[in-house]
């Protein structure tokens, strides 16, 4: 055989392998998937949309399901890789019996009890189905992101340790190390942040379970990036409770970390850039969250299933405001270099921000 003989043949194998497959997986209900692997996880889909976030709703469970992503990840170390945890790898979940007892795990107990007899159910990993709830929930909140999702995650995991999730009342030296200590910058911690446009609280005060952090908890919005700038004029419950910073608005409570982020120096500027930015927001959060949802694997081995997580509706509105009764100048800005932008202010009174009721 001639050389020019072999060279083509090798030639043709390769192309083979790089060629991208036109041949879709037949999945349930008439769907199709890129992976074969990946057809499980429309079942897993369907499931949870009815019977963990009631027909797929952006409620409680949704906002639990996408902070429960966060404290079984962050749970990782590049200084300490054999004794820092290992990272989004389900172990909040496998090892409950210790994780939960961690002050900063503090209720995500709840959930982890809705989800793991799910996960049994369909035979995935705790790791890939912690991640894949997250994702799919958010995408039920109006503008919300969709999350990139890689599956194959082995079911295997150690307990992370204690004192690697960041707590609101925490210094916010202490908080920014801890993160970079899992290869996040001071910026990408606020980008990580657009979590609590959706987000609420149950256990800072328990008194006033299911307090929003904005005024529009269903919404994954900038709202969130102007209301932490407003000067705190009371506590919403029996407070102020640790990690609670005064709030603007009646019926919300401001996480004293969330307070110090939008006006410290290294994030002050990121924080007032989504206040007129909606796209750059979720933009930036999908490309975070795909960052902190393989921490402690490599992306290479894992499958790319992210086209079964679904499309979100567009936001409500795509233009953060002033909420009633407050002003421009209630804006304590904070960026040195760009001076706060001109947005809408809201006639009326101010009103009190209802709790996100439990489902």
């Amino acid at each position: 055989m001639s050389f020019k003989t072999i060279f083509a043949l090798t030639a043709l194998v390769v192309a083979a392998y790089a060629a991208p497959s036109t041949n879709n997986a037949a999945c349930s209900k008439g769907r199709t998937a890129k992976h074969a692997t990946c057809c499980k996880w429309f079942d897993v889909l369907d499931d949870i949309q009815e019977n963990l976030f009631d027909g797929g709703e952006c409620g409680e469970e949704a906002h639990e399901s996408l902070r429960l992503t966060f404290h079984d990840a962050i749970g990782f170390s590049f200084s300490h890789p054999l004794t820092g945890g290992g990272g989004a790898d389900g172990s909040i979940m496998a090892h409950s019996e210790i994780e939960t007892k961690f002050a900063a795990n503090n209720g995500v107990d709840d959930v982890i009890e809705q989800q793991r007899p799910l996960a049994i159910k369909h035979g995935v990993s705790f790791g890939d189905f912690i991640q894949f709830a997250g994702a799919v929930g958010v995408s039920n909140c109006l503008g919300g992101p969709r999350l990139q999702f890689l599956a194959g995650r082995a079911n295997f995991s150690l307990p992370a340790p204690d004192k690697t999730v960041p707590e609101p009342q925490d210094p916010i030296n202490q908080i920014f190390a801890r993160m970079g200590d899992a290869g996040f910058s001071p910026n990408e911690v606020a980008d990580l942040l657009a979590s609590h446009s959706v987000a609420a609280q149950d256990h800072v005060d328990p008194s006033v379970h299911g307090s929003p952090f904005d005024s529009t908890p269903s919404d994954f919005d900038a709202q969130f990036f102007v209301e932490t700038l407003l000067k705190g004029i009371s506590t919403t419950g029996s407070g102020p409770a640790v990690g609670e910073a005064l709030s603007p608005l009646p019926g919300e409570l401001r996480l004293q970390s969330d307070f110090v982020i939008a006006r410290d120096p290294r994030t002050a500027c990121e924080w007032q850039s989504f206040v007129t930015d909606q796209s750059s927001m979720v933009k930036k959060f999908e490309k975070v969250m795909s960052k902190l949802a393989v921490l402690g694997h490599i992306p290479a081995l894992l499958t790319d299933c992210s086209e079964v997580i679904p499309v979100p509706k567009p936001a409500a509105s795509n233009i953060a405001h002033i909420p009633a009764g407050k002003t421009l100048k209630d804006i304590e800005a904070s960026c040195k270099v760009k001076p706060f932008p001109t947005i809408p202010v809201l006639p009326g009174p101010i009103s009190s921000i209802p709790p996100v009721p439990p489902s």
